[in-house]
């Protein structure tokens, strides 16, 4: 195992810069998962610590040792990338210890690695088959197994389960959980996808345009964004936003109005540090999971509906509010609502996250 330390990375392509200064701290053995959207330079840093991409100013250092000029193979990590890049006309066991023949290491040495990582894997009965004979989460499991071998300090992985359909995706992230807890070896996953990142993470690291919003266990972010971005990638179906003005601030309480509330304003408990002036725009957020469904005369406000999705176990019904706001609701079970039915809505204000005009979170 070893920690992992960024500090201060500056990554330019020309004179476009892509990574803006980032500060991370990785400890011993921890599951750490670097999510965000398409191009905002999680997999460029994911490369930095791999060695396979320099930096223009800023330090690497693993297990307390800079790595700023070590070759990507004296580094100590080992990646594991979205294409399994597996070698058709060799068996699993030669694609598994093929860095270690290429290593040099002596065969019973690759014979015993290998088999102990087939064993972790359960790759055991399929140690001579081609790829080509394999499904894709297996495949994608001897594209782990070939990092194992190589014993490192490090795992790091790109996107490695977005080829799978969504059942091998929800099976792989038991696989992987299951492989830190047996391993407990430092891992930095990387992925676009919000719902891999808070089932698999002990930590993550919410990216965007090249630079850190937040970094936090899975609750810190889902419970307590830091801003609007945050707020909006973190949870699926995503938070909903209404957009309201600052009518009064005082200790311990803030009112905004909108046309969205019955009556025009809504009181909320509010951070004693707030300093949203009266008058300024802001933008009140709330979960659809934290959004009940009442009749017209008792809620905060009116909901038309547009769609009603019914998952089983919970339904998702998506409106407009009269102020055309969009607006989810998440409910349990099946319920009789329908396409143009109106309704109120209602949810507890110890539930409202309130974003001010920069859009930090209150």
């Amino acid at each position: 195992m070893a920690s992992l330390t960024l500090s201060k990375i500056v990554k330019r392509y020309g004179k476009t810069e892509v990574i803006h200064g980032v500060d991370l701290d990785v400890t011993d053995g921890e599951f750490v998962v670097l999510v965000g959207p398409s191009g905002c330079g999680k997999s460029t840093l994911l490369r930095i610590i791999a060695g396979l991409e320099e930096v223009n100013e800023g330090e690497v250092y693993i297990g307390g040792q800079l790595m700023n000029e070590v070759d990507p193979a004296k580094r100590g990590v080992a990646m594991v990338f979205q294409s399994y890049a597996l070698y058709p006309h060799m068996s699993v066991a030669d694609n598994m210890g093929f860095g270690l023949r290429m290593a040099g290491r002596p065969k019973q040495e690759i014979r015993e690695r290998v088999a102990r990582a087939a064993e972790i894997l359960h790759l055991t009965p399929y140690l001579k088959r081609r790829p080509k004979e394999l499904s894709g989460g297996q495949k994608q499991r001897v594209a782990i197994g070939r990092a194992i071998v190589r014993e490192p300090e490090i795992f790091l992985f790109d996107e490695p389960l977005s080829n799978l359909d969504a059942e091998l995706r929800v099976q792989m992230r038991i696989e992987l959980s299951k492989l830190h807890s047996g391993l407990q070896t430092t891992m930095v996953y990387v992925t676009h996808d919000q719902v891999e990142a808070m089932t698999l993470a002990e930590k993550i690291v919410v990216l965007n345009d090249g630079k850190i919003e937040q970094i936090g266990s899975p609750r810190d972010l889902y419970s307590r964004p830091a801003n609007l971005f945050v707020a909006g990638f973190i949870g699926s179906p995503r938070m909903n936003f209404l957009k309201v003005k600052v009518v009064e601030n005082r200790f311990g309480e803030i009112t905004v109005e909108s046309n969205d509330f019955l009556g025009g304003t809504l009181s909320m408990p509010s951070n004693s540090q707030s300093h949203i002036a009266p008058g300024s725009e802001a933008t009140l957020g709330v979960r659809p999971e934290h959004i009940a469904v009442v009749p017209q005369a008792t809620g905060k406000g009116l909901l038309t509906i547009e769609v009603v999705e019914m998952l089983g176990e919970s339904t998702y019904v998506h409106g407009l509010t009269p102020a055309n706001n969009r607006l989810t609701i998440g409910l349990r079970g099946f319920n009789d609502l329908r396409h143009a039915d109106s309704v109120g809505f209602d949810f507890s204000l110890e539930n409202v996250h309130l974003f001010g005009p920069t859009g930090a979170a209150n």
